[in-house]
């Protein structure tokens, strides 16, 4: 049986962490929540999950902050990040972007969106680290 890929889904609401979580286990990941920026930054570097779900507003280390502190790090620089908020102005896409998140999404993002997102980094990832 083939390894499920891991993905870590970071949202300060539980309800939402919880619902992305939920999907993306019933479409074939593992999965691991942290529900804030410091706790995502930790368990990205200790776990190396193939792809992580972010939201930006959370309390501490904010979204923004750890999309920037996870990119600049040599060990989390290649997992993808997808982020997903309910900031859907332009002003935060741009920043999100210019921290280096990959996809940007604004809720409500429906889990089944959410999920091709995924599948679509990770199998690019994959493909990436293969061809290293």
């Amino acid at each position: 049986m083939a390894k499920r890929p891991l993905v870590l889904v970071v949202d300060d609401t539980d309800d939402n962490r919880e619902l992305y979580m939920d999907y993306l286990h019933f479409a074939g990941f593992t999965v691991v929540g942290a529900n804030d920026g410091e706790d995502a930054i930790e368990k990205a570097r200790s776990l190396s999950p193939c792809a992580i779900l972010m939201d930006l507003t959370m309390p501490g280390v904010d979204g923004w902050e750890a999309t920037r502190l996870l990119k600049s790090d040599d060990a989390t620089r290649d997992i993808p990040i997808l982020v997903v908020t309910g900031h859907a102005e332009a002003v935060a896409k741009k920043r999100a972007l210019e921290a280096g998140c990959d996809v940007f999404l604004s809720k409500p993002a429906l889990p089944a969106s959410v999920a091709r997102h995924v599948i679509r980094l990770v199998t690019a990832r994959q493909a990436f680290l293969t061809a290293r």
